[in-house]
């Protein structure tokens, strides 16, 4: 039976560190002047729309008027990001390109992302370590604002590619929050969660994550469905 494994960026695959905050907040202040300061602000498992309307809206400006706006706060962030964003200051987790290089081979998986980045901006943070490479599809920021749901989009992506449905119970999300998990078992799908973000272990497992691992390096060593 074939697999479909769905991977979040941020905090599974990679981290990015400090410097993209500034990048989302020059963005936001270019286009709807004075901002709240992103500082404790939890991005963990958001969609980037999400993020833009929440942090907007505190300001007392309509949804309606920031989503008419959303474009120009697009097109500002991902250019700081492909012109900002230094490979130096990000991480590439432990066991990540092993663990994608393992499954690109498998013929009975199918790899995309489930992400709450823009797609552009999906792409150039993976370019930093040559890891687009491994995904043909994924659902990103532009499809959905709320990650349940882009886990249907995701499917629907899939499908067109294999030429068949997946059934929930051939599908595993990848992540790192509390979202991650949410939007999996929201569509009947388990999780596999990593303490690689800012969520510990002991949370993913209270929030009814599957598998909870340290990293992806653990995880493969440990899951029979990621054997050779």
């Amino acid at each position: 039976m074939h697999k479909l494994l769905l991977f979040d960026i941020d905090g599974t695959l990679l981290r990015c560190g400090p410097q993209v905050r500034p990048l989302f907040l020059d963005a936001l202040e270019a286009v709807f002047g004075v901002c709240d300061s992103l500082e404790g602000f939890d991005f963990s498992g958001r969609t980037d729309p999400s993020i833009v309307l929440e942090l907007v809206k505190s300001t007392g400006q309509t949804e309606e008027s920031i989503l008419l706006r959303l474009p120009e706060v697009r097109q500002r962030y991902l250019a700081n990001l492909e012109t900002g964003l230094e490979r130096r200051r990000m991480q590439l987790l432990p066991g990540v390109v092993h663990l994608l290089q393992r499954l690109i081979g498998r013929q009975d998986m199918l790899l995309g992302l489930l992400t709450g980045n823009w797609q552009q901006g999906a792409s150039i943070k993976l370019s930093r370590f040559d890891l687009n490479r491994y995904f043909r599809f994924g659902a990103f920021g532009d499809d959905a604002i709320e990650r349940r749901e882009l886990v249907p989009v995701a499917m629907r992506r899939a499908a067109d590619l294999r030429g068949d449905n997946f059934r929930p119970e051939d599908v595993l999300i990848i992540g790192d929050t509390l979202r991650d998990i949410d939007c999996a078992h929201a569509a009947g799908i388990a999780c596999l969660a990593v303490a690689t973000g800012f969520t510990k272990a002991e949370h993913l497992k209270a929030a009814g994550a599957e598998w909870v691992f340290n990293d992806l390096e653990e995880a493969a060593q440990a899951m029979d469905i990621f054997a050779p």
